[in-house]
C-alpha cells in the first residue's frame, strides 16, 4: 500500500507540474507579438512580406503546437504574392518556448499554393530562399526596411513534414511555358539539415501528386525510405517513383526504382536503375523493362548508364504473330551542365538488326544528331491487316500538319539494307536528313526498287505546309511498283521515270489539287492494261464496209485481262493545280503507232485523254493480218472516267471519213501508177525498146 501511495504522489506531482507548465505557457504566450516578430524576421532576412491572417493559437494536445490561419508570402520587395496557404500547424519544443524562442519539430501545411518562376536571365524567384542569391538577400531593395543581412547557413531538425492539397505552378519566362501541378501531398519522417556542413538526412519521404494535362489525368508517387546526402558519404534505401497517365483510350504506367545508392557530394553510384513500363492504347499493349548501373559526377553534372539492357513487348490481337519482343542493349551518357547527351541502342528480332547512335548537342531547343542502321525490316509483317473497304466510302481525316517540325534541329543518316512498308519493297536505302527552321530536307535520297534505282531529294516545310519531291527512277519495272504503291494495274514495262513536283496544303486532298511541276516517262517492252487495241480494231472491221451511213462509237470498260503491247512508250507531263497535261505521247508496236494528248486530273481522281492509234504494219503482232483494211488509218481512242473505272471509246465517226479518204488516196495512187506505166510503154515504143 505504501508503494501505491508513493506512485500516486509521483503521478499527482507530475500532473501538477504539467498543469503548471501549461498555465505558464498560456500566461506567457502572446500570439500577436509572436506573429509580428516572425513577420519582422522574414522581412529582414528575405525582403519578403509575410502576412498571417487571424490569430496565432497555442495548443498543448497531442503536443505543443502553434496553429495559424491563412498565410501569404510575397515576392522579394513585397509587391506580388509568391505563396499562400489555407492553414498551418507547427509543433514546437517546449523549453525554448519558455525563453520566447521557437524551435520547430513538426510542420503541417494545408492548401499551399506557390508560383516558381525562371526569369529570362536564368535566375529563379526562390534563389534567395535557397541561399543561392546572396546579393539579393544581403541588400534590401529601396522602400524595404533596413537591417537585412546575408543569409546564414540553415540548420533544420524537424520530426516530420506533412503538406496536403498543395498546388505548384512553374513559369518559364524565357520560353513562355507554364506547368501546373495540383493535389500535391508530401510527407516525411525526421529531417536533419546542416547548411554549413552541406548535409541532409531524411526518413520516410513520400510525395504524391495528381493533376490533368489536356484531357489526360496523371498521378505521381515518390517513396524514399531513407536518404542521406553529405560531402563524405551519400546513400539510401531503394527509392521508387511511379507515374500513370490515362485518357482518350490510353493508359500508361511507369515505375522507376533506384537501388544500392552510395557515394558522396562529388560522385554517386547506383547499383541498379530499373524502369518498368506498362502501356495500352486501344487493342495494342506494350510492356518494357530496362535496367542499368548508374554513375554520376555530381560536381560536373555528368550522368552515365554504361550497360543498359532489357526488352520491350508489344502485343495486338490483330498482328499476325500476336506479340513482338524487342531486346534492348546500349549505353547513355548525359552532361546536364552542357545540356548534351550521347547514346547507343541496339535490338535484334526475327531477321532484323537495328543499331542507333544518338548525339544531343542541346536539350532545348532540341539539337539532335543520329545514325540509324537497319539490315532488313518488313514493317508490314508486324502491322494488323488492312480493314476491308466498306461498301460506302466513309469520310476520313486526311489532314496534314507539319508543325511538329518547328523548333527542332536534327541531322542524321539512315541506311536500310531491305525495307518493306505499305507493300512497297525497297533496298539499299541511303538518306541524309537535315531539319532546321521548320524545314526537313532529305538529300541525297537513294535506293533500289523494282529492278531499278532511284536518286533524288524530298523536302517538307512546316512554313506553309509545303512538299517538294525530285526523283529520277532508272530501269524501273513499272507494273509491280504501281500495284504496290497505288494498287493500280494500268501499265507494264521497264524504263525511266523523272519527277520534279511540289505542292502545299493542310490535307492529302488539298495537296493533290495544288500539285505542280513536271514528270516524264520512258518505257520499253510493255503494255497498256485494260484494253486490247488489236482486238477492238478487229471488232469494228464490219462497221467500215460503207463510206456512208451512221456509225456509232464503240465504248467499253477497262477489262483486267486485256492489254495492248508496245515496244516503246514515251510521254512528258506539265502539272498545274493538280492536273497533269500531256501532248507528246508516243507508243510503238509491231503494227501500231500511238500518239495522244489530254489531261489527268490527279486532284479529282479522273482523266480525259484522247489517244490516236495508227495501223502501220499488219505482218505480225496481236493478229495484225486481220487489220489489213485499216492500214494507214488513225483510230481515235478516248480514255475517260475515274481512275477506279476507266472507259475506252473508239470514236468511229471520224474513222469512217478517214477510211473513205484513205480509199480515195489509194485510188489516186493506183491511177497515178497506171499513168506512169502507160507513159513508160509509149517511151519504149518511141525509142524502139
Amino acid at each position: 500500500m505504501k508503494a501505491l501511495r508513493t506512485i500516486g504522489i509521483i503521478i499527482g506531482s507530475a500532473v501538477a507540474l504539467v498543469a503548471a507548465g501549461v498555465g505558464v505557457l498560456y500566461a506567457m504566450f502572446d500570439g500577436e507579438k509572436l506573429k509580428a516578430e516572425i513577420a519582422r524576421v522574414v522581412l529582414e532576412q528575405t525582403q519578403r512580406k509575410l502576412d498571417i491572417a487571424g490569430k496565432v493559437e497555442l495548443a498543448v494536445w497531442p503536443e505543443v503546437s502553434l496553429r495559424l490561419g491563412r498565410v501569404t508570402l510575397s515576392e522579394p520587395g513585397g509587391k506580388e504574392e509568391f505563396a499562400a496557404l489555407d492553414s498551418a500547424r507547427v509543433a514546437v519544443a517546449v523549453m525554448p518556448l519558455l525563453s520566447k524562442q521557437v524551435q520547430v519539430q513538426r510542420i503541417e501545411l494545408a492548401g499551399l499554393k506557390a508560383t516558381l518562376v525562371k526569369r529570362k536571365d536564368g535566375t529563379l524567384n526562390i534563389a534567395d530562399l535557397l541561399g543561392g542569391d546572396k546579393q539579393a538577400a544581403g541588400k534590401a531593395p529601396e522602400g524595404v526596411g533596413a537591417g537585412a543581412t546575408a543569409n546564414s547557413p540553415a540548420q533544420l531538425d524537424i520530426a516530420g513534414i506533412k503538406i496536403s492539397n498543395a498546388r505548384l505552378t512553374w513559369r518559364d519566362e524565357k520560353s513562355g511555358s507554364t506547368t501546373s501541378l495540383s493535389d500535391l501531398d508530401i510527407g516525411s519522417g525526421r529531417i536533419l539539415a546542416d547548411g554549413a556542413r552541406q548535409t541532409l538526412a531524411v526518413d520516410s519521404l513520400s510525395i504524391a501528386a495528381r493533376g490533368k494535362t489536356g484531357t489526360d489525368a496523371f498521378e505521381l508517387k515518390l517513396d524514399a525510405p531513407k536518404l542521406l546526402l553529405s560531402p563524405e558519404k551519400s546513400g539510401g534505401e531503394t527509392l521508387s517513383l511511379s507515374a500513370t497517365l490515362a485518357g482518350n483510350g490510353r493508359n500508361i504506367t511507369a515505375k522507376l526504382a533506384l537501388a544500392g545508392v552510395e557515394g558522396n557530394a562529388k560522385a554517386l553510384k547506383i547499383g541498379k536503375l530499373a524502369l518498368d513500363l506498362d502501356a495500352r492504347a486501344g487493342e495494342t499493349a506494350a510492356k518494357g523493362h530496362l535496367e542499368s548501373p548508374v554513375t554520376a559526377d555530381l560536381a560536373a553534372q555528368v550522368l552515365a548508364l554504361e550497360n543498359l539492357a532489357g526488352k520491350i513487348e508489344i502485343a495486338n490481337p490483330q498482328m499476325p504473330m500476336k506479340q513482338l519482343v524487342l531486346p534492348i542493349a546500349g549505353k547513355l551518357r548525359t552532361d546536364l551542365a552542357k545540356q548534351s547527351a550521347a547514346g547507343e541502342l541496339a535490338t535484334k528480332f526475327d531477321d532484323s538488326k537495328i543499331a542507333l547512335k544518338l548525339n544531343v548537342a542541346k536539350f532545348a531547343p532540341l539539337a539532335l544528331g543520329f545514325d540509324l542502321d537497319i539490315d532488313q525490316l518488313n514493317i508490314d509483317k508486324y502491322l494488323p491487316p488492312a480493314a476491308a473497304k466498306p461498301a460506302e466510302k466513309a469520310p476520313k481525316d486526311d489532314r496534314l500538319d507539319f508543325s511538329s517540325l518547328k523548333g527542332q534541329d536534327v541531322h542524321g543518316t539512315i541506311r536500310i539494307g531491305a525495307l518493306q512498308a505499305s507493300k512497297l519493297k525497297l533496298a539499299k536505302l541511303n538518306a541524309t536528313l537535315k531539319l532546321a527552321g521548320g524545314r526537313l530536307d532529305v538529300a541525297p535520297l537513294s535506293l533500289n526498287l523494282y529492278e531499278g534505282t532511284a536518286n533524288g531529294s524530298l523536302t517538307l516545310n512546316a512554313n506553309g505546309n509545303q512538299l517538294a519531291l525530285k526523283q529520277n527512277l532508272a530501269g524501273i519495272s513499272i507494273n509491280p511498283l504501281m500495284k504496290d504503291l497505288a494498287d493500280k494495274d494500268l501499265l507494264e514495262g521497264r524504263g525511266n521515270v523523272a519527277l520534279d513536283i511540289a505542292s502545299r496544303g493542310d490535307s492529302v486532298a488539298a495537296m493533290k489539287k495544288a500539285l505542280g511541276g513536271t514528270a516524264s516517262l520512258s518505257l520499253k517492252d510493255g503494255a497498256i492494261k485494260g484494253i486490247n487495241l488489236a482486238q477492238s480494231l478487229r471488232d469494228i472491221k464490219g462497221k467500215l464496209g460503207a463510206a456512208s451511213g451512221k456509225r456509232e462509237d464503240a465504248t467499253q470498260q477497262a477489262r483486267a485481262g486485256d492489254k495492248t503491247d508496245f515496244s516503246e512508250l514515251t510521254a512528258s507531263f506539265k502539272i498545274a493545280n493538280g492536273v497533269a497535261r500531256n501532248d507528246d505521247l508516243a507508243m510503238k508496236s509491231p503494227f501500231l503507232r500511238l500518239s495522244g494528248a489530254g489531261d489527268i486530273d490527279i486532284g479529282g481522281g479522273q482523266m480525259n485523254y484522247v489517244a490516236k492509234a495508227s495501223v502501220v504494219s499488219t505482218s505480225a503482232g496481236q493478229g495484225g493480218k486481220d487489220l489489213e483494211h485499216l492500214k494507214g488509218l488513225t483510230v481515235p481512242v478516248r480514255v475517260s472516267g475515274p481512275f477506279e473505272s476507266l472507259s475506252y471509246k473508239l470514236e468511229l465517226g471520224s474513222l469512217v471519213a478517214d477510211a473513205a479518204k484513205a480509199r480515195v488516196e489509194e485510188k489516186k495512187e493506183e491511177i497515178k501508177a497506171k499513168a506512169q506505166d502507160q507513159v513508160k510503154d509509149k517511151l519504149k515504143g518511141l525509142f524502139g525498146r
